[in-house]
């Protein structure tokens, strides 16, 4: 089974190390659409989202997006955590392949992320709170795009990527494809 998947979720929830691990082991590229980002402007994201702001963001990683997604072949493709803000975004994802959210609690990711500093939305005041605001604002966002929910909050790395190369596989043998039905399946 060709695997074409992007993951999605909030910052910290564990895209980038899941997706490693998933892409290793079913033999296909990982693509981190931060890193490609940070390759197409020269600098970092939090450099470039402080001296352009928000919106210009958006709009590069919008270009980047359907960039890759318009890629063919198997792959597992990383997120930025506010990739899902754009509808057209969203549609590109599900129109990729499966798209799987892995959730943690706004407390789990705050345990995660708390010591990082390149994280440039979580800078400033109180990062909890902010990371509480982000989860109320993305997560019907990440549930309107996913094909499946995974809970990332206890399972190992190697387990989670089990479990998700599980669900691919039974969605591939009842849907003849990797892409699943409209409408997130919660997995664990």
């Amino acid at each position: 089974m060709q695997i074409r998947c992007a993951l999605v979720g909030m910052p910290g929830s564990g895209k980038s190390t899941v997706g490693r691990q998933l892409a290793h082991r079913a033999g296909v590229p990982f693509i981190d659409l931060d890193h490609r980002l940070e390759q197409t402007i020269g600098t970092t994201i939090r450099s470039f989202f402080e001296a352009e702001g928000e919106a210009r963001f958006r709009d590069l990683e919008s270009e980047v997006l359907a960039e890759v997604c318009r890629g063919s072949g198997g792959m597992v493709l990383s997120t930025g955590g506010g990739a899902v803000l754009r509808a057209e975004n969203r549609g590109v994802l599900r129109d990729f392949g499966s798209v799987l959210y892995l959730r943690a609690s706004a407390e789990e990711i705050y345990k995660r992320v708390k010591h990082d500093r390149t994280r440039p939305l979580l800078q400033g005041g109180n990062p909890m709170d902010k990371l509480r605001e982000l989860y109320t604002q993305r997560d019907g966002l990440y549930r309107e795009t996913a094909h499946f929910i995974i809970e990332t909050g206890r399972p190992t790395v190697h387990t989670l990527v089990n479990m998700i190369m599980m669900q691919l596989e039974m969605a591939a043998s009842v849907e003849g494809t990797a892409a699943p039905a409209a409408g997130a399946t919660p997995v664990a």
